[in-house]
């Protein structure tokens, strides 16, 4: 049975028309960036220290908690934003409690968006920022945590280094309603977009075809569900119910088992895209606390 918060959640999410945003042909972005928080307060954070430092041309927003542990085990949290805007409030406030209860130093990128940009140059950022990171003598293992798009491009990321035969450093991965296809072809989406208060099959297209440019959306240059798995990293995904990517996220699952990955699934029983990371709902809260078992059992087993 779902929270009395569940409920009140869903109703201000409805009400303050995200899923109508998203139901236009073409995408408005400029009004979804008007959400964007580019360098965050340390209210916002928690009280923790920041430090903000520029990688190619993303923003890497570093946040070091109170007593954090210093054995060499950092996260990296990429936000999701249909490629075309964020990090939000919801992202700093999530990954803000994950930083500061798993008392890991943690690293938020913020990469350049579409259109300005396509994938290509996106991608490439984010290579920027993960050797950026390896390079520090200190780094020894990453967490590497993505929502959204946010969770694409870093399944992006560990096919691209497994493909050059690169050492993976990051040996696990936190995915949250990641978009494993963004061509968003599967026949069993447009059922579900009837029931999902978020998102919309036009709007969503919109925003990759922006970052695509003249790309194909099912290249694995942009679309993961079309690129090697073999040898991939442990993998935890959170699949929400009423969610337009849930189907692809489904077939995700199913390679990745097929390739004897090591996954495991926790599902949001009618819940929405990128739900864990909803405020004041219980059941986001809940899923938060998972999050954060997960990377402490991690650690303590040195799986990282």
């Amino acid at each position: 049975m779902k929270s009395i918060s569940f409920y009140i959640v869903s109703i201000f999410i409805r009400l303050k028309g995200v899923k109508s945003i998203f139901s236009r042909t073409r995408l408005d972005y400029l009004k979804l960036r008007k959400s964007d928080i580019k360098f965050p307060d340390k209210n916002l954070l928690l009280n923790q220290e920041v430090q903000i430092s520029k990688v190619h041309k993303s923003i890497l927003t570093e946040i070091i908690p109170k007593n954090a542990k210093s054995e060499g085990t950092i996260i990296l949290y990429c936000p999701g934003g249909a490629f075309v805007y964020g990090p939000t409030d919801i992202n700093w406030k999530s990954i803000a409690i994950i930083a500061k209860k798993t008392k890991l130093i943690t690293f938020v990128v913020d990469y350049p968006k579409a259109p300005e940009v396509t994938i290509e140059e996106i991608n490439t950022n984010i290579n920027d920022v993960y050797n950026h990171l390896t390079a520090q003598q200190t780094t020894k293992n990453i967490v590497l945590i993505g929502d959204s798009v946010g969770g694409t491009l870093l399944i992006l990321l560990v096919q691209r280094l497994l493909k050059s035969k690169s050492a993976l450093i990051a040996k696990s991965i936190i995915l949250i309603s990641p978009v494993a296809d963004c061509s968003m072809t599967n026949p069993k989406i447009p059922t579900i977009d009837k029931k999902d208060i978020m998102l919309s099959i036009k709007g969503v297209l919109s925003a990759k075809q922006m970052c695509a440019g003249d790309i194909d959306l099912k290249s694995e240059i942009i679309s993961p569900l079309y690129g090697n798995l073999k040898g991939f990293i442990d993998t935890y995904i959170f699949i929400a119910e009423n969610d337009i990517m849930q189907p692809d996220q489904e077939i995700l699952v199913k390679k990745l088992f097929a390739e004897d990955v090591f996954v495991k699934v926790y599902r949001g029983d009618n819940s929405p895209h990128i739900w864990p990371l909803l405020p004041y709902m219980k059941e986001a809260k809940d899923s938060l606390n998972t999050i954060i078992s997960i990377i402490n059992n991690l650690e303590s087993k040195g799986r990282m």
